[in-house]
């Protein structure tokens, strides 16, 4: 479930909240004191690692049954 940030009107602190989207209008007619707060999605990185082993056998084996000219990258 994707995680919402509100900004609580009362305390002034902002709140996390976990919850479905069609969940959202009934959430904030239960917290009138909450407004959301629109941030930007959290990314991960990480360019420069490599997978573990197990996903790399499961890329191997991608590789294997797709033919002749696969360009999938086993690391």
């Amino acid at each position: 479930m994707p995680t919402y940030v509100y900004f609580n009107n009362e305390t002034s602190e902002t709140e996390e909240h976990f919850h479905k989207i069609s969940e959202m209008e009934s959430f904030l007619e239960t917290h009138p004191h909450l407004t959301r707060k629109i941030s930007a999605t959290r990314t991960v990185t990480g360019v420069d690692q490599k997978p573990d082993d197990g996903w790399r056998d499961v890329l191997k084996s991608i590789k294997k049954a797709s033919g002749r000219n696969s360009t999938v990258n086993t690391f």
